[in-house]
């Protein structure tokens, strides 16, 4: 069917009026038909529908905004204007998994009026880009009211079966895979949906800076509907824009997941005149809290490519303590004994070119942001890891950002642990390098959990997953090749490969947060963490499929690097080389799991002439994997 066929037939069934409005993506292949009309009991409710290829996703849903008396903005409105727009440009971020984004959409605003009381203006922004579809609210200044309250939001998505989805209700949980008719209250986002074999959605949220968080809830006795699900009550100043609703589409996994640049073209631009001072790179975190340990890691870490050391919890006291006071280095007895001279160890990694990242737990910075930013900067500190934020309510959010844009202000990058996930925000403030909101290695995810959090909760941004490599707990979820892999699939700008390892000049055996932490080796295969980066000029998903493998190839400047992870079957993969450059020959470092190789990490390296017309093959047993570094061989 074509759009045109898709719109008679809403037409002919009554589901449109003649003033609907219509605007497909660039490519014609994702089209969204706007209207009022009666709905559930409402007169002239704003609804919308969703198509692909002629095909419908999204039936026609309702969308609102209502007011703490259930009023304003829901149902008895006119269209008085429509505005069009389009944009078609590309810009360069500070960093990212590549180099240069295309931002490409068409755009109608539609502005709404309900004549009657009480009299109101809506203004329904939405955006239809090649990549999926994107819609938002705006409240201007109305007749009577110069300030809102918020109380639920009716961003509706009915859709047309009962399709399979993958769902998470806290940030760090497992996923389920399940069907929309067994969702519950408060599903995470984005929640990856499979329509069809070959078609792919995904509900999610972006440019979410000072407004509550949307989660996902089923809609009241509608079958295979779900509707926006704000945390907490928005009270803001008029005029008021909300954050984007964001349904992505693609034919496949692994098109989401190239495609999620989307998130950041909903974001304004670059915030910050000299992003100079933005450095990513690879972290090993200090677990013993003394001057030795980190005078240990600084070492290491120019012996092996990697540009920052972290401490973490416990270096100014216990965390939860009111009265640990962040401007004071006094280690908590119960994670080290010391000694610990943060300023001496913050001078030596600033003579190996290696940065210091500080933990401080939100506590703290709740109560002393505005005295720690400035402090931790004439220290010489690089970058603070914002630990157990609030999150979810308009307060929490509008902190946090808030804490983001002061820690620009003294030239610090920000890591946000814990159940904050990202909506885009790091390209209008680059300084936010990473976050969690991911179950990483620390919570022994298994293989099916992390290959369903690479098409689920990945699509939102960069994830910290806190890579271990000798921890035992490796050992429990997957192979070390399969870790190495993750260097290049997980993207994070701040990745830290060394979660709870520790060189071996480190001191041993000191108890608390230092005790039975297993000593970094000597392993061939480190090479491997020596040399891949964090952030990349060019991306592409080779394979993929949810909680069950994934091979996705990232090049930074001329070199490739490949990852690929294996679920919980035994499975054969080619990995053609389509991607590397036809008119170049490459050296191919290639690491593997096997059994027979004398370490204690069992991973081969081979090394083999290839071209873009190679195809590697890779066996992988049960949770494992490979990884490969392309090298041009001039």
């Amino acid at each position: 069917m074509t759009r045109v066929f898709v719109t008679l037939l809403l037409f002919a069934a009554g589901f449109v009026s003649a003033h609907a409005v219509e605007i497909e993506s660039p490519d014609g292949r994702i089209g969204v038909t706007f209207d009022v009309r009666a709905m559930d009991g409402h007169e002239a409710c704003p609804v919308y529908v969703l198509s692909y290829k002629g095909k419908i996703l999204i039936e026609q849903s309702r969308l609102g905004l209502e007011r703490g008396d259930k009023t304003g903005f829901v149902d008895r409105f006119t269209i008085a204007r429509v505005t069009r727009s389009h944009e078609a440009a590309t810009w360069q971020p500070v960093y990212g998994e590549r180099s240069t984004v295309r931002d490409r959409y068409n755009q109608c605003v539609v502005e709404l009026i309900r004549h009657e009381a009480p009299r109101s203006r809506l203004l329904v922004t939405i955006r239809a880009y090649d990549e999926g579809v994107a819609l938002c609210y705006t409240i201007p200044a109305q007749e009577a009211d110069e300030r809102v309250s918020i109380t639920r939001e009716n961003t509706e998505f009915r859709f047309t079966d009962n399709h399979t989805a993958w769902a998470a209700y806290h940030a760090q949980d497992n996923y389920e895979e399940t069907q929309l008719s067994h969702l519950r209250n408060g599903c995470e986002r984005p929640l990856t949906i499979r329509v069809a074999d070959e078609l792919y959605v995904a509900l999610a949220e972006a440019r979410l800076v000072d407004f509550a968080r949307m989660k996902l809830s089923p809609c009241a006795n509608l079958p295979n509907a779900l509707v926006s699900d704000l945390s907490s009550p928005v009270e803001a100043d008029l005029p008021l824009t909300s954050p984007w609703r964001v349904i992505m589409v693609g034919e496949s996994p692994g098109e989401l997941l190239e495609n999620n640049d989307l998130f950041l073209n909903l974001n304004a631009s670059c915030a910050i005149e000299d992003t100079s001072w933005i450095r990513p790179g690879k972290v090993i975190r200090e677990v013993t809290l003394t001057s030795a340990g980190g005078k240990a890691c600084v070492d290491f870490a120019r012996r092996r490519n990697l540009q920052y050391v972290e401490f973490d919890a416990g270096w100014y006291g216990h965390e939860y303590d009111e009265k640990s006071d962040a401007s004071t280095i006094s280690v908590d007895p119960n994670r080290s004994p010391e000694p610990l001279d943060l300023q001496k160890v913050i001078d030596y990694a600033r003579k190996a070119d290696v940065g210091v990242i500080l933990y401080v737990n939100r506590k703290a910075l709740e109560r002393q942001l505005e005295s720690l930013l400035p402090l931790y900067q004439e220290w010489g500190v690089k970058g603070l890891k914002y630990g157990f934020v609030q999150v979810g309510s308009q307060k929490s959010t509008a902190w946090l950002h808030h804490a983001v844009r002061r820690a620009a202000a003294h030239r610090l990058m920000v890591d946000i642990h814990d159940e904050y996930r990202p909506t885009g925000y790091s390209r209008t403030f680059p300084n936010l390098m990473t976050q969690e909101g991911i179950r990483g290695d620390e919570a022994r995810p298994s293989s099916r959990t992390t290959l369903t959090i690479l098409f689920t909760r990945m699509l939102a941004g960069a994830g910290d997953n806190t890579i271990c490599y000798y921890d035992r707990r490796v050992d429990e979820i997957a192979s070390h090749a399969y870790q190495l892999a993750k260097a290049v699939c997980i993207f994070s700008p701040w990745q830290f490969v060394y979660w709870y390892d520790r060189p071996p000049e480190s001191p041993q055996d000191i108890g608390g947060a230092g005790g039975k932490h297993p000593v970094i080796g000597d392993e061939p295969e480190l090479e491997f963490f020596d040399r891949v980066p964090t952030v990349w000029d060019d991306t592409r998903v080779i394979h993929g499929e949810i909680g069950e493998f994934a091979v996705i190839a990232r090049r930074s400047g001329s070199k490739w690097f490949v990852g690929a992870m294996n679920g919980e079957t035994p499975r054969s993969l080619e990995i053609p080389l389509v991607f590397l450059d036809e008119k170049k020959k490459y050296t191919a470092h290639i690491y593997s799991d096997d059994e027979t190789i004398l370490t204690r990490t069992h991973v081969k390296i081979e090394k083999r002439r290839v071209t873009a017309t190679t195809v590697l093959s890779a066996e992988l047993a049960p949770s494992s994997g490979l990884a490969a570094r392309l090298v041009p061989a001039d």
